[in-house]
C-alpha cells in the first residue's frame, strides 16, 4: 500500500500564491507517476498537473503559466507550485499517484485525503 499526504493549503487573495507539498510512504512501492487533482463544489475532480517518470508533465489549461509541478523521484514526492491564483482556483486539491507495490503488483491509483484551496477575489 501506499499512503500520500498533502500539505500546504489555505486562503490566499487573486494573484497571490500557494505551494503544495505531497509525499508518499508505505513499503516496497514503485511509483509510475504523481498528480495533482482538484475538486470544487459541485464539479467533478479534475487533472491540474501531472509528472510522468520519464517525459515532460501535463497540464490542465486552465493552469498552464500559472502553476508548476515538481516531482523528486528520490524522496517520491511531488510539489505544485501555484501563481497567479485566481477565485475559480478555489478546490479541494488532491495527490494522486499511481504504482506497484508488493501487496498490489498490477498498477494502481492511490490518493490523498485532500488540502483546502481558498482564493478570495
Amino acid at each position: 500500500q501506499v499512503q500520500l499526504v498533502e500539505s500546504g493549503g489555505g486562503s490566499v487573495q487573486a494573484g497571490g500564491s500557494l505551494r503544495l507539498s505531497c509525499s508518499a510512504s508505505g513499503s516496497h512501492f514503485i511509483i509510475a507517476s504523481m498528480a495533482w487533482y482538484r475538486q470544487a463544489p459541485g464539479k467533478q475532480r479534475e487533472m491540474v498537473a501531472r509528472a510522468p517518470i520519464a517525459g515532460n508533465p501535463d497540464y490542465a489549461d486552465s493552469v498552464k503559466g500559472r502553476f508548476t509541478i515538481s516531482r523528486d523521484s528520490a524522496k517520491n514526492a511531488v510539489d505544485l507550485q501555484m501563481t497567479s491564483l485566481r477565485p475559480e482556483d478555489t478546490a479541494v486539491y488532491y495527490c494522486a499517484a499511481t504504482a506497484r507495490s508488493r501487496s498490489r503488483p498490477s498498477l494502481s491509483d492511490y490518493w490523498g485525503q485532500g488540502t483546502q484551496v481558498t482564493v478570495s477575489s
